[in-house]
Order: C-alpha cells, then sequence, then structure tokens
C-alpha cells in the first residue's frame, strides 16, 4: 500500500509540474507545442501525453484549474457586503498574483479551443458580470454598457496590465486596479483612493 501511494503521489507531482511548466511555456507563446511543454518541464513527450491525451485537454485542464481559484476568490470578495467598487478593487488585488499565470487563457479564448475556454470560463464571467451589475444598480458603476459586456471590457484591461507587467515590470495591481475601476466609471480620485497603497 504505501509503495502503491507513493508512486500516485509522484503522478501528481509530476502532472502538477507539467501544468505549471504548460501556463508558463504557453504564456511566453500561446502556440507552443506538447514537445515544448515537455521539454521545459524535463519529460519526455509520452508523460505529457500520459497526463494529457491531447493540447486541448492540456488546455482544458488549466482553464479548470484558473475557474477554480478565480471562482473561490470572487465568492469570498463578494461575501464581504462592501460597495461593488471596492469588492472589485479586493478582487483584482487578490487575483493579481496569480494574473500573469492565466493571462494566456484570454489569449487561447480567441483561438482555436476558444469555444471549450469560453464554456468553463462561464461561472467566472457570471460572479463578474453579477458584481457589475450590483454596481450598476447602486449606481456605483457606470450603465452604458450591458453588465456582462463591462465586466469583460474591465477585465480584459486588468490582463492586458498583466501582460504588459511581465515584460518590464513596472505597472503593477494598483495600475491594473485603478484603470479597471475606470472603464467600469469608477471616478478617478475613487479609483486611487481604492487602489490604496497596492505596489
Amino acid at each position: 500500500m504505501p509503495i502503491e501511494s507513493s508512486r500516485v503521489r509522484s503522478m501528481n507531482e509530476t502532472r502538477d509540474r507539467i501544468l505549471d511548466v504548460a501556463l508558463d511555456v504557453l504564456g511566453q507563446n500561446p502556440d507552443a507545442g506538447m514537445g515544448d511543454i515537455a521539454s521545459a518541464a524535463g519529460v519526455v513527450r509520452r508523460t505529457v501525453y500520459g497526463h494529457f491525451p491531447s493540447r486541448l485537454d492540456l488546455v482544458r485542464t488549466l482553464t479548470e484549474r484558473a475557474v477554480t481559484e478565480m471562482t473561490a476568490v470572487l465568492t469570498e470578495v463578494n461575501a464581504s457586503g462592501a460597495e461593488a467598487d471596492a469588492t472589485w478593487a479586493e478582487f483584482i488585488a487578490r487575483l493579481w498574483p496569480v494574473a500573469h499565470r492565466y493571462r494566456v487563457l484570454l489569449a487561447l479564448r480567441r483561438g482555436e479551443y476558444g469555444e471549450a475556454i469560453h464554456g468553463l470560463l462561464g461561472p467566472v464571467d457570471e460572479l463578474l458580470a453579477d458584481l457589475v451589475k450590483r454596481g450598476q444598480d447602486s449606481d456605483v458603476f457606470a450603465q452604458h454598457l450591458p453588465a456582462g459586456i463591462l465586466s469583460q471590457v474591465a477585465y480584459g484591461a486588468v490582463f492586458a496590465i498583466a501582460d504588459s507587467d511581465l515584460s518590464n515590470g513596472t505597472l503593477g495591481a494598483r495600475a491594473a486596479t485603478i484603470t479597471s475601476l475606470l472603464m467600469l466609471g469608477v471616478p478617478e480620485t475613487r479609483a486611487i483612493a481604492l487602489a490604496g497603497d497596492q505596489p
């Protein structure tokens, strides 16, 4: 029994390492192949295919992992009962440390796996739209776009900043928070105050 559990643990560790490496590799090149991921993970292609029979399986698993993380954070910050703009700012502050890891999903969402990724990201999209709708209903967010579209525009800005920040590291969570709040229609002074002392 102990040998079996140690083998399972080792397989799970390998699988997790492949997923972590895949996020980095695909983050640098969304068109990277399974061979590139295997090489970066220090395993043979057969090992990657043993865990993920196709590139779509790998991308789907990465997306599911992202959705689980983001949904947990969104659910937690929503439960605080704070104003919608403060809740949004808290979400971005909590998301920022992992935003660079998941920004690749936006690029992949526009490619051949778009439909699969779009479907999996549905729960996150719904939570964000609900938060923006709550902000619109309380006159905290602008109403010039439907909540679903407005939330995607603001959320997309966060990932665009994460993408650019990866190359030069000068913007950070504060810039992402302020920019996304401005896109949601929050006055600049309030957006800056909500961003507070984020780096």
